[in-house]
Parts: structure tokens; sequence; C-alpha cells
């Protein structure tokens, strides 16, 4: 009953293996002509994801190699407030406590930047527990720099 029914669609055992046949010869035939356009397509797809990337951790493309992992937020997070840590100590407005403060939170960002390493071998559940207890030590300090940069 299934045979009448796929013998009236017009597929048949034979048309099936000569479709197969012509597939053997056709797709190696075709494959060189297509394959460079298949790498162009994933490097293009590619390129996209790692603009996203970094367009989401706050970061230039050039520098996302440097923040991988599970912890690669935390670590942008770290780089940004060190950048805003050397802003600070040469600025022009900076007293002396700002400066000593900058060098003590870049200590402190060290230590917060080892931590978040050691915590990618860590099982899940203590791994997000350390990443919130880098996030609440971060977002201390990011408030605190933006208070003394005037923000």
């Amino acid at each position: 009953m299934a045979r009448k029914k796929a013998d009236e669609k017009g597929l048949t055992p034979k048309k099936a293996r000569n479709a197969v046949a012509v597939a053997k010869i056709v797709i190696p035939a075709v494959a060189p002509a297509v394959a460079p356009l298949a790498v162009k397509a994933a490097g293009a797809v590619r390129e996209a994801y790692d603009r996203y990337q970094a367009r989401r951790l706050g970061v230039p493309v050039e520098a996302l190699p440097e923040f991988t992992g599970r912890g690669a937020g935390l670590l942008a997070r770290i780089a940004g407030i060190s950048a805003a840590l050397a802003e600070l100590q040469k600025s022009t407005k900076a007293t002396r406590e700002d400066t000593e403060f900058a060098t003590e939170s870049q200590a402190t960002l060290e230590q917060l930047t080892a931590a978040v390493h050691a915590a990618e071998r860590m099982p899940a559940s203590r791994r997000r527990a350390a990443h919130q207890a880098v996030g609440a030590e971060l977002e201390r300090l990011e408030n605190q720099v933006l208070r003394r940069l005037g923000l």
C-alpha cells in the first residue's frame, strides 16, 4: 500500500538509487566551488559573534582574548576599574588620599583577578558564590572610584 502511494508520487527505489548515484558525482564536483564560500561565511559569523561578545563585555574586540572563561565579565570589569584608577592617579585634581586609595585598590584588584582565575576550576556552586563575592566587591570599588572622580 505504501509502495503504491510512493509510486504515485513518482518516488521509486530505482529513482532513489539514481538520485544517490548522481549526488555522489555532483557533490564532489561542486564542493570545491562551495568550500571557499562556506569558509567566508563561517569567518563572517565568527567576526559578528566576537563583536557581540566585546560589546557585551565593554571591551575592544582586540582585547577580547584577554577575557575568557566563565569569569570573563568580571575580568573585564576589573580591567575597567583598573583603567579608571590609573586615570584617577594621573588626574590633576587627585589628592594624596585619592592616590593612596588608587594604590590600595590596585592591590585589591590583583587579588580579585586571582580569585576569578581560581574560581574557574571550582565546582559550579562554589564558582557562583566566588563570582558573587567578587562582583559585590567590584560594585563597592566602582562606587568609590566614581565618587572620587566626581561622577
